[in-house]
């Protein structure tokens, strides 16, 4: 027998707000950081922009909600999901009073292609600083994300789940600016990401473009992240090695 069919002891005469999700998904090209917006295709506010989301079924949990969302309305699969934020103006949705529990994502946009589904028309990527008008409170919400993701990588490289599993310095560097809204000196930046011990170097030809296809123009130093050892050795320490 379903439990919330079932006699309640305790019932109590007033108002219930509803609950939903909504995900800030964050992806990087190497160049622009985005943002994964739906294109809604039901009212209110039909034909905008706005963060995957909806509301919460009374079987299941919040953190099953925002990943069933993010299925149906974008394709997207096992992601890295952190919840953030609770947003509760009351009167942020004209349909009714709901709140809403906000997520973050990171994912490497190579490895999803989006599939729009559910009630959103199309699922596209946006970058960060050139969004369109958006539905409900969602501007808010990603500005919010925006500064989370800000103090979380303080304490913690989550940087490296927007990167390739291969990435260059420049592109790590690139992100680290983007997120914290400055700029760091080339040589001064590569010094201490080399010192974190977490980067493994490999070198990988790129060819000309131009000339005979065989010659090799330079070699192109690339990295990825020693996530394995990184977790087995911070279990021990509180320190961030990638603190900038």
């Amino acid at each position: 027998m379903n439990l919330f069919n079932a006699q309640k002891p305790y019932q109590y005469d007033y108002p219930h707000p509803a609950v939903t999700t909504d995900s800030v998904v964050f992806g990087f090209d190497g160049r622009t950081l985005h943002v994964l917006l739906i294109e809604r295709g039901v009212q209110p506010f039909l034909g905008m922009w706005a963060l995957p989301g909806g509301f919460m079924h009374i079987d299941e949990t919040i953190e099953e909600c925002a990943r069933r969302e993010l299925r149906e309305e974008a394709g997207i699969k096992e992601v890295y999901l952190e919840q953030f934020h609770v947003f509760s103006s009351v009167r942020r949705d004209p349909r009714e009073r709901v709140v809403t529990v906000a997520f973050f994502a990171m994912v490497r946009k190579s490895d999803f292609e989006l599939i729009a589904g559910d009630d959103a028309k199309d699922a596209l990527w946006f970058e960060i600083d050139s969004l369109p008008p958006l539905a409900f409170d969602h501007a808010e919400i990603i500005e919010k994300a925006r500064a989370h993701i800000r103090e979380v990588l303080k304490s913690r490289p989550i940087i490296f789940k927007l990167l390739d599993k291969k990435f260059t310095i420049p592109e790590l560097q690139r992100l680290y600016e983007i997120i914290n809204g400055t700029t760091y000196d080339r040589r001064n930046f590569h010094k201490k990401m080399a010192s974190t011990g977490y980067l493994v170097e490999t070198e990988t030809p790129t060819r000309a473009s131009s000339g005979n296809p065989s010659q090799i123009k330079r070699l192109t130093r690339v990295f990825s992240f020693d996530e394995d050892s990184f977790e087995e050795e911070q279990s021990e320490s509180s320190r961030n090695p990638f603190l900038i």
